[in-house]
């Protein structure tokens, strides 16, 4: 089977053949920097990234622009709100977004154009518009005239009568139709601006995102993505500037991801739901939000209600905990034997899913099916007492390094095993108001009741132990503990 994916502009699925052999231009919209990003922002980064990696591991040569906008009407509000200048704000919350993404582990990008470095591309690409008559100037500013370009809506699916309705446009009375939307701002006192044949001002949202496209891309790229709010007005206006331009196909392909829930209730103000990415990260790790948004397919809402995150956490640790078991397999010093029948016919299962899964329009969610499913036969075949046998360690050499290479294509499972459960545990503890000195008291204190062989109070121990929600295994090297996970 070959890659399929779903395309928005024609609404199903097609085979992915990309424009030039071996190669994929690939522009996903980034975000626009006045502020700690929201959670919902980071969808995008994260899926994407996967995608822009299974391609690679297809064999394709991936040219992947993700940009900034660093100039816009929020960023002006932030820099008066704050007292300091436009670029300034931009400038902070750029290092801030890079901050989170290095902490989420995601590929860096092949660029990162931002709006303020491509002004004379933009000046250019409007003056191309008005020549061709597809553009307009009227008291300083610049409209796009959509009745001047045949196929716009084709994205949305909407028409202009729809739009005359009065749908998601603003009444100017500079504007012939209500529905154009300016490519340049004059500008106002105290804004940034820069100088153009019609005047100083600024540019309008959606020309940036298709010069910058075309600048690094060419005039036709393979893959453009983005939130499903983004659909219409931004990507509709994107192609229809783009293509009233080159007169060819913008994007062949169109790519959505859909938005954040939280406990079916969409992110807003007014309901006080927002959170930032930064702030969830560090109550629950950022692979906590890379395993929820991994687990629900792009197309589908993600819903951060307690229940799934919690439910993220368990999973989490039920992987970290299989590659900490083989972590020490690995180490026991046998010598290497064939791997068991068992485990290799679950693996070449397990490689076939997770390709006909990400072919299959990147279907995350299947994809963590069949890796349960294999770590459920490694545990079956591994997570036993007594010493380690040549065969485990056989298991546990080969399953620690292809779920590590499994993980890396999603973001996933690459950190030190030990030290992840340990954060885990610390992080569960905190919030049931647990100390860990106590805990590690009471195991020994059990311990040693089970070298008295005072077995009635080893197991009261256990018991006492089972209620805080924590779970004792007993090892020929001793015992060790963990919080038990399973019940979040």
């Amino acid at each position: 089977m070959s890659l399929q994916i779903y395309n928005t502009l024609t609404r199903k699925k097609e085979e992915f053949i990309p424009l030039e052999p071996g190669r994929v231009k690939m522009y996903v919209c980034g975000p626009t920097v006045y502020d700690f990003l929201h959670i919902g922002n980071f969808f995008g980064a994260i899926f994407f990234n996967l995608v822009r990696n299974w391609l690679e591991r297809a064999g394709y040569e991936v040219d992947f622009v993700y940009n900034y906008t660093d100039v816009d009407d929020k960023i002006i509000n932030r820099a008066k709100k704050d007292g300091r200048a436009a670029n300034e704000v931009a400038e902070t919350f750029i290092a801030e977004f890079e901050k989170d993404f290095r902490a989420l582990g995601l590929k860096k990008h092949s660029h990162n154009p931002r709006v303020t470095q491509y002004i004379p591309q933009i000046v250019a690409f409007i003056e191309d518009l008005i020549k061709l008559d597809k553009a307009y100037i009227s008291g300083g500013d610049v409209y796009f005239a959509v009745s001047n370009f045949a196929g716009y809506g084709k994205l949305s699916n909407k028409n202009l009568d729809e739009l005359i309705a009065g749908a998601r446009v603003d009444i100017n009375e500079q504007k012939r139709h209500v529905a154009d939307f300016a490519l340049w701002k004059a500008s106002k006192p105290g804004e940034p601006s820069w100088p153009s044949p019609w005047g100083t001002g600024r540019p309008g949202w959606h020309i940036e995102c298709s010069c910058m496209a075309s600048s690094l891309l060419g005039d036709t790229i393979d893959i453009h993505g983005g939130g499903l709010d983004l659909t219409f007005p931004h990507h509709e206006n994107e192609i229809a500037q783009s293509e009233a331009r080159s007169g060819k196909i913008f994007a062949r392909y169109w790519m959505h991801n859909n938005m954040l829930v939280f406990s079916n209730q969409k992110m807003s103000k007014s309901l006080g739901n927002v959170r930032t990415g930064r702030s969830f990260m560090q109550e629950y790790n950022p692979e906590t939000l890379k395993f929820m948004i991994l687990s629900s397919h792009y197309r589908s809402h993600v819903d951060f209600s307690q229940t799934q995150i919690e439910r993220a956490i368990s999973g989490l640790a039920r992987f970290y905990s299989s590659l900490a078991l083989a972590d020490k397999l690995k180490k026991s010093g046998h010598s290497l034997v064939p791997l068991s029948v068992a485990f290799e016919d679950a693996l070449k299962k397990a490689n076939e899913k997770i390709t006909e899964s990400l072919d299959d329009d990147f279907n995350t969610p299947e994809v963590l099916a069949a890796l349960y499913e294999l770590m459920r036969v490694f545990n079956a075949l591994c997570r036993t007492p007594g010493k380690v046998k040549p065969e485990q360690q056989a298991v546990g050499e080969v399953y620690y390094s292809w779920l590590r290479k499994q993980g890396e294509m999603m973001a996933l499972f690459q950190e030190e095993p030990h030290s992840f459960l340990r954060s885990l545990d610390d992080m569960i503890l905190q919030r049931k108001k647990l100390d860990r000195a106590q805990i590690d008291g009471l195991v020994a204190e059990r311990s040693r009741a089970r070298l008295e062989k005072n077995y009635a109070r080893s197991d009261e121990l256990r018991g006492e132990l089972t209620k805080m929600g924590v779970l004792v295994q007993d090892s020929p090297e001793g015992s060790f503990w963990e919080v038990d996970k399973s019940q979040l």
